[in-house]
């Protein structure tokens, strides 16, 4: 089944993406979600990310090295017709409260909450009875695995897990993964999917807490973190070593600025719940970070209610 009407849930900083990109690219696109308070911490997101667009197509026409694949392919670039798709992208794109309004005629829902267990299945056990048969559900959790939740979903065989990059109009990937219940034909309908939203569709046949970014990225984050909160150096002082010493564009910490801190810190009290598993030797070998500090400094940026880019503050200042 070739997809139409898509619903978000979640606005966070790649719920709102995912809906813009996807509302670019000519799909009827609801975000769900929870509470008045998060309408209004959305819309800036929809209307900064209309702006980005803008610059993006801008540049793109003038410079061929800002080239963003998931807005347009070079040989067949239109500035003003780019330009025509995101402001219908921003007009049609909505914004509701009301769960069984929003998935009443879904082809597919794209769970893209907080890394919280709880607050996904809750969420899960809601949906299950409001959706149409036909709906296909998947979720954009960065660590947490599908076959987690399966069961909360009503179903199982149309469940699998769909993940983006930050910054989706220029990291054009997107990792299908499937949980053991996942029937094929759904996988490839998900495939097609990311295919049509101008992504570059990259299969996950077996089940990786992290998938295949994330595998590698988060190790990457928690050792910058660590050094901050060893009190080994400053943040950046961190990133610069990482960026000049690579030639990176983002040190760990800029990285967190831009996903958002509230993740960092779900991410981190994950890991840290893990040890008391294992015995005190091999907790010693698996786990050499110190969580809890990590989880200490983030937890006071959050509360502070420096979250990151979306916020203006977290570990750096924005304008």
């Amino acid at each position: 089944m070739k997809y139409s009407n898509v619903v978000v849930a979640g606005g966070g900083v790649l719920g709102s993406q995912i809906a813009f990109q996807a509302a670019y690219c000519g799909f009827n696109v609801t975000i769900w979600l929870r509470s008045e308070g998060s309408i209004g911490r959305t819309q800036p997101k929809i209307d900064h990310l209309k702006q980005t667009y803008i610059d993006a197509i801008e540049k793109m026409a003038e410079d061929k090295n800002a080239w963003c694949a998931g807005i347009a392919d070079e040989d067949t670039f239109d500035k003003e017709e780019c330009l025509k798709k995101v402001e219908n992208a921003y007009a049609n794109l909505k914004l509701e409260l009301d769960m069984a309004k929003a998935v009443a005629d879904a082809d597919l829902v794209i769970e893209s909450m907080a890394e919280n267990e709880k607050d996904k299945i809750a969420f899960y056990e809601k949906l299950a009875p409001l959706l149409p048969e036909k709906t296909v559900i998947v979720t954009n959790s960065s660590t947490l695995l599908p076959s987690m939740f399966a069961k909360y979903t009503g179903r199982p065989d149309r469940y699998l897990s769909l993940h983006f990059a930050n910054s989706i109009w220029k990291n054009n990937t997107a990792e299908v993964m499937t949980q053991a219940q996942t029937d094929e034909k759904y996988f490839n309908e998900v495939m097609q999917f990311a295919n049509d939203i101008r992504m570059i569709g990259l299969p996950v046949r077996k089940e990786k807490s992290g998938y295949l970014l994330n595998s590698m990225l988060v190790p990457f984050l928690l050792s910058g973190l660590d050094l901050y909160a060893a009190g080994v150096s400053d943040p950046e002082s961190i990133d610069i070593a990482w960026t000049r010493g690579t030639g990176a564009p983002k040190g760990p910490f800029q990285i967190f600025d831009t996903v958002g801190l509230n993740t960092a810190y779900n991410i981190v009290h994950q890991y840290q719940s893990v040890p008391g598993l294992f015995s005190p030797l091999l907790k010693k070998m698996m786990m050499p970070y110190n969580f809890k500090k990590m989880e200490a400094i983030l937890k006071k940026y959050i509360d502070e209610g420096k979250l990151g880019m979306s916020t203006g503050e977290g570990f750096y200042k924005y304008n």
